[in-house]
């Protein structure tokens, strides 16, 4: 059942921001690489400086966002590295704030979650939605993405970022507007293709404007959702483009909440930390 259905911590009265923990040895860890994970990272300094917490990144990201606290790099060795690492930490609760397109990781924290009797809370954001015209053609995965632009050569926006952007070479035929954040080197195996390298969010004129002036006639991205990217699709809509939408790889069913404000509820909720006032 999601915390965010109005169950256990939503319903949580949370007077004070001060939260003590039950003993200073006690850890939390974040798993992170979202703007979710950025955002709780500022709200734990700010409305629980007493909790001590963890901040894992997967490592793809070159340059990451500070963090208010500490930060491991790099992968765990699976979920038997991910339980002993649960263990030497004494880590009390996992939360996941991966991305939406994390394949592996969210399953390794569900079965060594399950396996130590660590309880485990997931943050997940909304997808979007399909709204009245939109062109969009779902996808499974990126090779369908690829397929799916057909044999006609076409301007293509791609927003995927750029650890997807290696299959587009199986077609050479088009011609690629690339926007990542990260710079990519010249090892970008798309040869006519114009890269932008920006940090959202983007705004929908500004998006707009941007696809007339470099002449999109279709987009490719994920299903990620949230706000700071949306503009795109508001644009493509503006303009009549469509869109390749690559949905979200399953994922498992944990509890899970839409919202930051919500995890500290759920910590007191798993009688993990209390607050000041006991609540």
């Amino acid at each position: 059942m999601s915390a965010s259905q109005g169950e256990g911590a939503a319903s949580l009265p949370l007077d004070s921001p001060s939260f003590s923990s039950v003993t200073s040895a006690m850890t939390v860890l974040i798993l992170g690489g979202t703007s979710e994970a950025a955002a709780l990272d500022q709200h734990l300094a700010e409305q629980a400086p007493d909790i001590r917490a963890i901040i894992s990144l997967a490592g793809h990201t070159v340059d990451p966002r500070p963090s208010n606290l500490p930060v491991r790099v790099g992968g765990f060795g699976g979920i038997e590295g991910l339980r002993a690492y649960l263990r030497e930490e004494g880590i009390i609760a996992v939360i996941d704030a991966t991305h939406p397109f994390a394949a592996i990781m969210p399953f390794n924290a569900e079965h060594a979650c399950k396996a130590e009797g660590v309880p485990l809370l997931a943050i997940r954001r909304k997808p979007w939605i399909r709204r009245p015209g939109d062109r969009w053609r779902s996808v499974l995965d990126m090779q369908a993405a690829v397929e799916a632009l057909g044999d006609e050569p076409k301007r293509v926006f791609l927003t995927v970022g750029r650890l997807e952007l290696p299959v587009f070479a199986d077609a050479p035929r088009h011609r690629y507007l690339v926007r990542v954040i990260e710079p990519i080197g010249d090892r970008l195996p798309l040869h006519d293709v114009t890269v932008i390298q920006q940090r959202g969010p983007f705004h929908a004129d500004d998006e707009e404007d941007l696809m007339r002036r470099e002449g999109v006639e279709i987009l490719v991205t994920k299903n990620s959702g949230g706000d700071a990217t949306a503009g795109k699709l508001v644009a493509a809509r503006q303009l009549g483009l469509p869109v390749i939408m690559v949905e979200r790889p399953p994922k498992p069913d944990v509890e899970a909440v839409e919202h930051i404000d919500q995890v500290l509820p759920w910590l007191v909720a798993q009688g993990l930390f209390v607050t000041e006032r006991g609540v």
